[in-house]
């Protein structure tokens, strides 16, 4: 694995040392049930607490009855979204985005299968939500709202606090849910501050150098939720399962390390910058899928006109380079991206679009060998492209058609 420059950090993130260190007694000698009664078994129930109170602290929630811990954030928006309406099965309207991530997305989806009616809102060409559609999406039987607070794909930042705080001024029994998986740990969130009115927000340790198959659903006090997995008494009775402890105390060891590094998201945007300026420089016909909008300091999705997104990360691997074409829950698909397509992509660039996001692990070296190595993969594979004419380094607009780009 030496010489791997990864940027890929919106698909996972590598367990930091210090999560694997803390993590490690509770895969042996500290092995107990935290539900026992013996002294031993208690002192691993107070793991759990400290890891409790930890997430608790990075999002400004209450530790003692708003955090519950889950498999993921892919269980946390499933329960929030489920939980919500097994609660209150008379309001039958749900709102949510063209561009949510499959865990919500494939939700909605079943939701109105079983006969919710789901409001699905559009973006720009940017990707921002128009926040006078979503107010027009408001009625008087809509149950929940469920919003990213970043998109996974281009970084994209939506208004969640102002989006909370126009639902519950509209009606108190909105509930507002947030699947904040690609910002938790990489922007301040903060629940008893700016995002007072959110009621449930996902998170998973993955996304912040934490282990994967283990997340968070913040449940504000008096929340109306029914839950999802029924069982023992664990997480005070409303998500059955003996705890997965050595996950726990993982995800509570890169939430201590996430609060801790926070204030380096400046550093991090200024390397995404400074890639994402050679790269326009450099490269011809190249996009920046976001720009314009508020973004992710980590995240930089180009849309590469005229050649296959597949073909660019085939390169890009070997070269040792990691990147993605988008979600990392739909990279096997060879359909394009629904977020792109949401956001009307040319369909020149619509399959050639690559993610590069990074993180605090990520290096100036590393920025610039692929400053160094991508444009000469994009001018190498557009050479083999039906759709681009090589003297002129512009596509070949009379084999692309109307659907393509515009000629500058």
């Amino acid at each position: 694995m030496g010489g791997i420059i990864y940027l890929d950090n919106n698909a996972t993130t590598a367990v930091a040392p210090e999560v694997a260190e803390a993590m490690a007694p509770y895969l042996g000698e500290r092995y107990f049930n935290p539900s026992s009664m013996y002294a031993p078994a208690g002192a691993v129930a107070g793991a759990v607490k400290e890891a409790r109170a930890a997430v608790a602290a990075l999002i400004g929630a209450d530790a003692e009855g708003e955090i519950f811990f889950t498999s993921g954030a892919t269980e946390s928006n499933n329960w929030a979204i489920q939980g919500a309406a097994r609660a209150r099965p008379e309001r039958r309207r749900l709102i949510t985005t063209s561009v949510e991530h499959p865990a919500v997305r494939e939700v909605m989806r079943e939701m109105a299968r079983l006969g919710w009616t789901v409001d699905e809102l559009p973006v720009d060409r940017a990707g921002r939500l128009d926040v006078a559609a979503f107010v027009r999406a408001l009625r008087p039987d809509t149950l929940l709202v469920s919003i990213m607070h970043a998109n996974n794909e281009t970084g994209v930042l939506f208004p969640v606090a102002e989006l909370a705080r126009i639902a519950k001024e509209t009606d108190p029994g909105i509930l507002v849910h947030t699947d904040a998986t690609q910002s938790v740990g990489k922007l301040p969130v903060d629940l008893a501050g700016e995002f007072r009115h959110v009621d449930l927000l996902s998170c998973s340790g993955h996304k912040l150098h934490g282990p994967k198959g283990i997340g968070a659903l913040f449940i504000r006090r008096g929340t109306p939720l029914r839950p999802l997995l029924l069982g023992g008494h664990q997480e005070r009775g409303r998500r059955g399962g003996t705890e997965n402890v050595p996950h726990i105390v993982g995800l509570g060891a890169a939430a201590r390390l996430a609060a801790a590094h926070l204030g380096e998201a400046a550093q991090i945007a200024a390397r995404r910058d400074r890639l994402e300026k050679a790269v326009l420089e450099r490269i011809p016909w190249v996009e920046v899928n976001g720009a314009g909008a508020e973004r992710l300091p980590n995240t930089l999705n180009l849309a590469c006109h005229c050649i296959e997104g597949e073909s660019i990360l085939a390169q890009l691997d070997a070269q040792g380079i990691c990147a993605s074409s988008g979600s990392a829950c739909t990279s096997g698909s060879l359909d394009p991206s629904h977020v792109l397509k949401a956001m009307h992509v040319p369909f020149t660039a619509l399959h050639g679009s690559v993610r590069f996001s990074l993180s605090r692990l990520t290096t100036d070296a590393e920025i610039g060998r692929v400053i160094d190595v991508f444009p000469r993969i994009v001018e190498a594979l557009r050479r083999l492209s039906p759709y681009w004419d090589v003297a002129a380094a512009t596509p070949r607009f009379d084999a692309i058609g109307a659907d393509g780009p515009t000629p500058a």
